[in-house]
């Protein structure tokens, strides 16, 4: 029968007898889990049947009518446990009596019955049942542990007294007694024999009983019972095992009498489970099976009563669950555990041909039925829709698991290919769902506009599923039948996108452009993203019908260009316009505009980095377009945002602070488009898109395009920057100028740390102020203006030739400040910057300038000495001498012992040279008098050998500038002497000068210094010393140097 259809009204009325009977003639004792009050029963089945009261009442007044069952009991003897062991080998030969008693209790004393009672559960079953109604089981020879597993049918009429009674018994032969006391094994079997003597022959040992009664056993039972004993010989006589089942026989039911038993309980399950879906709250696709107490109650009666197996049941419940799947979507778990226990208890000899058939014809159907929710799956299970995943993972499992049954492949004739079945499905369901979608979003009105937004939609509707194939559904089929779904679907969208979409776009001819931009470049991006995810294929490299659809787009590109551009300018001026040139905060120190400038460009590189043209030539064409369109905002906002800063600053006429922070905050924007142009390079790209080009493109070709463009573009904003830094250093100049000329009228006797104080001030509130304002960058750019201005300025106050020593040191004193000033610890310009060639050269003019007349003669002599170091030509010759100190004696020993390659000063081509020793400068020697040599004729290269002894103590030595200072000269009768040259030695490299150097004379080393004429070396200092002209000592020193150089000129 098809249980798919609806039963009519003469089938509902029957099985609704069929159900009332089945509660009327009920047996046993409830379950716990089940219902026990019939009047509960009779409420649920009637509105399971949809009976209104009057006809339930005619019907049930109809079924009592009927005649009742035979009521039975189903016994089956499983197996016993720990029995006795009668015989003398200790073991017992067990067989069991079984029946039921079914004599009335005698209700005129509880005492009696009572006893009664007892008496009767120690009878035998032979002395209480009648022999035809007596049962017996086979007899297992020398065992304690029996198993017999035989059934049987023992029939009764009164429930309230029908007792189950069990005997157990010994099964004894008639044996001799040798044969006995060969089976003697222990003293327990000796006793044994003895007791054997005394009974009759032929007598069996009572092993244990059973007695039960009938209405306290459930409907179905399976346990162990204890052997209870007739004495409290052996109270512990062991377990039997008893399965029993009340079942009827001859039921009065039409249904009954006119169809198989197993066909009423698959309706009767049919209809139950219908209603239990309908009922369920949660929808019938969560519904996973479990049956209410109520059904349970009647199924399991009906089951019982009617005497089917659990094979028979799992098959109803599976033709009547899978056939309702067909109508009624529900958890499929449940279908999957009925074929599992079909499964395992499978024998096809128990089915009758008709019973073969209609399960042949299920699996078919449910087969079917199964690949045409796979074909629908995206709306048959939806992911907004909970469980649904399981659901189908559910399904997946069951129609695989069919065809792996032995039942299927043995009742069905041709056994499908699943994964070819599910693949066409999936196939004609993928493309029946892309016309769904197309149908669903074609527009109404067909304008240009509008069938590109249609397409974009469909696109995107596309990419959607395809994404959640991959992310959810591929891994389900994927488990369950090794089938890749994302390739099945992606292979079929792929070929029928590119098919529309040409259709579409070659029906608007050359009328491409006319469609709105957005539209058609998010259809070249939903495309990309279709294309890109080819990658997920099992087989990537094969041909596809989506290749090469960027050329579709190739006349589109002008108009995105065009459009990005436009888009970014647009967006440029609106933020100029309405930005009020402030600082964002403390740590951002640019303006609004900037903010939105730094978002246009990050749209626009976005925008190439979405267009990624898989063409290299022509992707690098609309790269430098991108970049040619880049550099013209940037410098279309340079001028923007200049002319927005005097506009405030005309509108405002406030005091001359606030436009000096506009000035700062331009700057500071400026900056950061700088910085955004040359991160241009790295976001675009560029490493990559050489890489793609090749050799298609020459190497000069991308320079002289892209970088040389970024690279003037750069150089524009650093004009820029410049020139607005600049500006800002010219206000702050003219301030540091006139701080300085206060400073420099400043009163000598006033403390220079005090002179100083205004200026220090005034570039403290000034810088505090600018570096709050100012980026890092621009605020060291304005500081290295400022002290190139103010090295200027400190310089011309330098050069002033009557400044007195006062004078220049508060211009050395304002030099150091600043500097430190300028430095800020490491918060303004670094050292090497500060310190330029006009430092360097300011700094020494000025040590010089305000040092005291005997510093500059020492300094002097310094410069001098090392010169001599540096001297590396004997043009005028070299003298030789010995130098030691003796610590002990505080004494300076000279030794001149010659001179060499002395120039011919006098006529005669000779000289006659003479060495004069003077100890310098000689303020630090003022008692040590001049020594000189003998002199020696017409010799230029003259031996003296003559030892000079100097008492002087060692700190003199050590001073700067201490020397000894070697003149020869040639000696004139006539004339002043002429000057050979001059030698230098630094006292402080005397050997023993250290107390810890020994002053042996053996140990002095010759030392051969090269003579030299004075030079320009020292000249500074000379004319530092002429120009203080109150100065005795420095004009006497001067005037000496300067006679001594007028005789090297002279010579020359």
């Amino acid at each position: 029968m098809d249980l798919s259809h609806k039963f009519s009204k003469k089938e509902l009325t029957l099985l609704y007898e069929e159900v009332l009977y089945t509660i009327l003639h009920c047996l046993g004792k409830p379950e716990t889990n089940h219902v026990a009050d019939p009047e509960e029963l009779y409420a649920y089945v009637q509105k399971v049947f949809n009976m209104d009261p009057e006809e339930h009442n005619i019907i049930l007044q109809r079924t009592q009518g009927l005649e009742s069952p035979i009521f039975c009991l189903k016994a089956t003897v499983k197996q016993a446990r720990g029995i006795l062991g009668k015989d003398v080998s200790g073991f017992s030969d067990p067989y069991c009596l079984l029946g039921i008693e079914t004599k009335k209790q005698d209700s005129s004393g509880n005492v009696g019955t009572h006893q009664e009672n007892k008496k009767r559960s120690k009878a035998v079953v032979k002395n209480l049942i009648p022999e035809d109604q007596t049962h017996r089981t086979q007899i297992i020879p020398q065992t304690l542990n029996p198993a017999w597993n035989e059934t049987f049918i023992l029939e009764f009429k009164d429930v309230e007294n029908a007792r189950f009674h069990l005997d157990m018994w010994d099964f004894d032969e008639v044996e001799s007694v040798r044969h006995k006391f060969g089976e003697l094994s222990d003293l327990h079997g000796l006793k044994r024999i003895f007791k054997d003597a005394r009974k009759d022959k032929g007598q069996h040992d009572f092993l244990g009983n059973v007695v039960l009664h009938v209405q306290d056993l459930h409907c179905r039972e399976d346990r162990w019972h204890n052997l209870e004993p007739r004495t409290e010989t052996y109270p512990n006589r062991g377990q039997c095992r008893l399965q029993f089942i009340l079942i009827h026989k001859k039921r009065a039911t039409t249904a009954s009498k006119t169809q198989p038993s197993y066909t009423v309980h698959r309706q009767l399950l049919q209809q139950l489970v219908s209603y239990e879906i309908l009922q369920h709250q949660a929808g019938s696709t969560s519904w996973d099976g479990e049956l209410s107490k109520h059904a349970s109650t009647i199924l399991y009666l009906h089951a019982s009563q009617k005497d089917l197996s659990n094979f028979h049941q799992d098959m109803a419940k599976w033709l009547a669950y899978s056939k309702l799947y067909l109508i009624l979507e529900f958890n499929s778990n449940c279908l999957l555990h009925q074929i599992t226990s079909i499964e395992y208890q499978w024998v096809q000899g128990r089915l009758k041909p008709e019973q073969k058939a209609e399960l042949a014809e299920s699996f078919q159907s449910l087969l079917a039925y199964g690949t045409s929710l796979l074909q629908r799956y995206r709306i048959v299970f939806p992911l907004s829709a909970p469980n649904s995943t399981q659901r189908l993972q559910s399904l997946l499992r069951l129609l695989v698991q069919i065809c792996k049954m032995k039942a299927f492949r043995e009742l069905c004739t041709v056994t499908p290919d699943i994964q070819q079945m599910v693949t066409e499905a999936l196939k004609s369901g993928t493309a029946e769902w892309f016309q769904m979608k197309k149908q669903h979003l074609k527009p109404m009105v067909k304008t240009m506009e509008e069938c590109g937004k249609a397409l974009v939609s469909l696109v995107t509707e596309v990419n959607a599923d395809l994404q959640q194939c991959h992310r959810v559904w591929n891994k389900y089929f994927s488990n369950a039948m090794r089938l890749d779904l994302f390739s099945i679907a992606y292979l079929e969208l792929q070929e029928l996108v590119s098919c529309y979409v040409k259709e579409q776009l070659s029906q608007m001819d050359s009328g491409m452009s006319h469609l709105t931009t957005e539209s058609l470049f998010q259809l070249y991006l939903n495309l990309q993203e279709l294309q890109r995810m080819k990658e997920f294929l099992c087989n990537s490299e094969a041909p596809l019908e989506l290749m090469n659809f960027h050329q579709w787009f190739k006349e589109a590109i002008p108009i995105w260009l065009q459009k990005t551009y436009t888009i970014g300018l647009e967006r440029t001026q609106r933020a100029v316009q309405v930005d009020q040139l402030k600082p964002l905060g403390e740590l951002n120190k640019h303006s609004t505009s900037t903010v939105d400038l730094s978002t246009c460009y990050a749209q626009m590189v976005k925008t190439w980095q979405q267009l990624d043209w898989p063409e290299p030539e022509e992707a690098f064409m609309i790269m430098v377009k991108f970049v040619e369109d880049m550099c013209r905002i940037a410098l279309m906002y340079c001028r923007l945002i200049k002319a927005r800063a005097e506009e405030l600053s005309l509108s405002s006429r406030r005091e001359e602070g606030e436009a000096a922070n506009r000035l700062c905050v331009v700057v500071n924007n400026i900056e950061q488009l700088r910085m955004i142009i040359l991160k241009l390079p790295s976001q675009l790209d560029w490493a990559r898109l050489k890489q793609r080009i090749g050799d298609a493109v020459a190497p000069e070709q991308i320079q002289n395009t892209l970088h040389h463009q970024l690279q003037s573009t750069v150089e524009c904003l650093n004009n820029e920057i410049r020139g607005v830094v600049q500006t800002l250093a010219t206000k702050l100049e003219a301030g540091i100028s006139r701080h300085l000329q206060e400073l420099s009228a400043c009163s000598d006797s006033k403390d220079p740390e005090d002179c100083i104080t205004p200026l220090m001030k005034f570039l403290e509130c000034e810088f505090e102020y600018l570096h709050g304002n100012l980026v890092q960058e621009n605020f060291n750019s304005l500081l290295e203006l400022l002290w190139n201005h103010t090295l200027e300025t400190l310089t011309r106050a330098a050069k002033q030739q009557d400044g007195s020593l006062q004078y220049f040191r508060k211009l050395q004193f304002a030099l150091q400040s600043l500097e430190l000033s300028f430095h800020a610890e490491g918060c303004g310009l670094p050292k090497e910057t500060l310190h330029t060639a006009a430092f360097t050269g300011l700094e020494k003019e000025l040590e010089l300038c305000s040092s005291t007349t005997r510093k500059l003669i020492q300094k002097y002599f310094s410069a001098r000495i090392q010169q001599q170091t540096e001297a590396n030509s004997e043009k005028y010759g070299a003298v030789t001498i010995k130098a030691s100190y003796r610590h002990s004696e505080q004494k300076l020993r000279i030794e001149v012992l010659n001179a060499v390659n002395l120039l011919p000063l006098d006529s005669n081509g000779s000289s006659d040279p003479f060495v004069q020793l003077t100890l310098e400068p000689r303020h630090e020697f003022p008692e040590v008098v001049t020594r000189t040599t003998q002199c020696i004729k017409k010799n230029l290269h003259p031996l003296f050998d003559e030892v000079f002894d100097f008492l002087i103590p060692p700190e003199k030595c050590c001073q700067d500038g201490a020397c000894l200072l070697l003149t020869v000269f040639d000696y004139d009768t006539l004339g002043a002497n002429d000057l050979e040259g001059e030698a230098f030695l630094p006292l402080c490299r005397v050997l023993g000068l250290n107390e810890d150097e020994a002053d042996s004379p053996s140990r002095v080393p010759q030392t051969r210094l090269s003579l030299m004429h004075p030079g320009n070396t020292g000249n500074e200092i000379l004319k530092l010393l002429e120009n203080r002209k109150g100065d005795k000592e420095a004009q006497a020193f001067a005037k000496l140097r300067r006679q001594r150089a007028k005789q090297s000129k002279e010579f020359e």
